[in-house]
């Protein structure tokens, strides 16, 4: 998941910001609680934007915790390429930012995933705390 909130010429934002908190966080005057983004991420079989895409992650996160980087994740995967072609899966998760692994409860999903449940494993591949962006990685384990 490429997630890009300072874009350039040939890469655009993916992440941009809606709301701006007006509660700074301890020891960080740039991110507030409440700051929320709306995302429309990149899903690729790899970490490189350059491997072959498989879909996008498409909803909003937002800083929900006013003492530590802790996000509400809300996000629709959706597939567009491969056997789930066309499908998606709902997640409504806790996403504290700085733990190595996140889990990700999935709630639901649509097409050939319908009523999808699980989890999905969250780990960052890579972050610039300068442009803030970063890339994820994320495995999902599915009951269908």
């Amino acid at each position: 998941m490429h997630d890009i909130i300072t874009g350039g010429p040939s890469t655009p934002a993916t992440a941009v910001q809606v709301i701006k908190g007006v509660v700074p966080l301890a020891n960080d005057p740039t991110t507030h609680f409440g700051d929320m983004y709306v995302i429309d991420d990149l899903l690729t079989e790899g970490p490189d934007a350059a491997s072959p895409a498989v879909g996008r992650a498409q909803g909003f996160f937002q800083f929900a915790s006013m003492t530590e980087y802790a996000l509400l994740l809300t996000a629709n995967f959706v597939f567009t390429a491969g056997s789930h072609n066309g499908s998606s899966v709902a997640v409504l998760s806790r996403d504290v930012i700085f733990d190595t692994v996140r889990e990700l409860p999935i709630v639901g999903g649509t097409g050939g995933l319908r009523g999808a449940t699980g989890y999905g494993l969250l780990r960052t591949h890579s972050a610039n705390t300068t442009t803030r962006n970063a890339v994820l990685k994320i495995d999902m384990y599915l009951r269908v």
